[in-house]
């Protein structure tokens, strides 16, 4: 080997040495690991391989918190929130470059915990409001819940006057606004995802595993088939990726939503159990969730009658709800991912953070699933969730007792006539 070779090999070894360094620390571990491949493997492969590694981490990881059970998503859920409001709120910060703005930090995150309080409140009312009658503090908690939500918020709201400044007026409103937009995307949103969950646990790992899967296919179908741009946001995007990414997500949406129908552990609805005072999962399964009959077009029978030897097919209802979510998922889903893309292109930043090596940041993972779990709140809201017994009941006991003696009387009554109740002779 001559001089100059082991110069060159000295110099390569001494910056693969000095690049965790130089990296955020989170991305430290990954290029020691990959240092001694640099020279062999080129940098889309390398991407490549970074990704997979990291995104196989993350599935396994959510597998891991489903294993744990509801609260633990709940808790998970929450965490991601205020990781993605960070990012989001630190962006701001850096834009307007004012380091000694009075209390802008402190006031993001009062709204922050304001916010939540108003929201989960709202959740826990709802689901938990029988338990919480039965102490007078909850009882009054319940009952002026948005008054004291509004109060907290009125204090946050004058707190932020007070806090103005003269020469600072123009970014203080900007900034403003921006925790404001910023608790729009991701409290709302991850509120909206508790939500869903209590619904049942497949209305929480369906669409998140839908939104995982096509963000995944269609990175796949672009790294190895892509070559017709799809939009200028995301000049990385293809036209194979995403229509390779939209059917391999409606395949994997209907396997997965077969898989979980079969355990009532993904398909009931979270209450709280009285007698044993905890959340359960435990029901009998809905007919949403179990075969049903359905007839076939004339067009179609002659096909299905060789298959099948009848006009008729066994389906799950539920299989054409998960086919609505992953079209939606493959064809709407991207676009909050267009969106950040045009957010970061607008404050020329790569990402919004540097936690996860290969993806960025929290907010970068999770932006296609906020627009998702809007979707699905509003879906089981108009097509799918009645009422629930316990909201009604805390409704009914916020009323007075003689109106509730009253409504009483005529639901027995209206009982006894449909034949429902049969009441003692005396």
């Amino acid at each position: 080997m001559s001089c100059l070779e082991m110069n060159k090999t000295a110099t390569k070894t001494k910056t693969l040495i000095d690049l965790p360094k130089k990296l955020p620390e989170s991305l430290a571990l990954t290029a020691l690991v990959l240092a001694s491949s640099k020279a062999t493997i080129s940098i889309p492969w390398r991407n490549w391989v970074i990704r997979g590694i990291f995104t196989w981490v993350m599935i396994f990881g959510f597998a891991l918190m489903i294993y744990a059970g509801p609260l633990a998503l709940m808790l998970v859920v929450l965490a991601v929130q205020v990781k993605c409001f960070a990012e989001i709120i630190n962006i701001g910060y850096a834009v307007y470059k004012i380091h000694g703005l009075p209390w802008f930090r402190s006031l993001s995150w009062y709204f922050l915990i304001t916010s939540n309080y108003f929201f989960y409140g709202e959740s826990l009312v709802d689901y938990f409001g029988v338990v919480d009658n039965r102490t007078e503090f909850l009882r009054a908690l319940v009952k002026y819940h948005r008054f004291i939500s509004f109060s907290l918020y009125i204090g946050g709201f004058v707190w932020f006057v007070l806090s103005l400044v003269k020469r600072y007026y123009m970014k203080q409103f900007s900034l403003f606004a921006w925790t404001h937009v910023a608790l729009l995307i991701v409290v709302t949103q991850s509120y909206l995802i508790i939500r869903n969950i209590f619904q049942g646990l497949i209305w929480f790992i369906v669409p998140v595993s839908m939104i995982v899967c096509n963000d995944v296919m269609a990175y796949m179908f672009g790294f190895f088939f892509g070559r017709t741009p799809l939009i200028k946001l995301s000049p990385k995007k293809t036209w194979e990726g995403f229509i390779g990414g939209g059917f391999a997500t409606v395949v994997f949406g209907l396997m997965i939503s077969y898989f979980l129908c079969q355990y009532p552990f993904f398909v009931c609805p979270i209450e709280f159990n009285e007698e044993l005072g905890r959340m359960t999962l435990d029901c009998e399964p809905t007919p949403l969730y179990r075969p049903q009959e359905y007839s076939v077009p004339a067009s179609l029978a002659p096909v299905v009658r060789m298959i099948t030897g009848k006009n008729t097919v066994m389906i799950i209802p539920f299989l054409f709800h998960s086919l609505s979510m992953s079209v939606f998922s493959s064809v709407i889903g991207p676009f909050g991912g267009f969106f950040a893309s045009g957010f970061k292109r607008a404050f020329k930043i790569k990402d919004f953070g540097d936690i996860i090596p290969g993806h960025g940041g929290i907010m970068d993972r999770f932006d296609c699933q906020y627009l998702m779990a809007t979707f699905v709140n509003v879906y089981i809201s108009s097509f799918i969730r009645m009422d629930s017994p316990q909201k009604l009941l805390q409704q009914i006991y916020s009323l007075k007792p003689e109106l509730q003696l009253e409504l009483f009387t005529a639901l027995r009554d209206s009982l006894t006539a449909r034949g429902i109740l049969q009441l003692a002779a005396p």
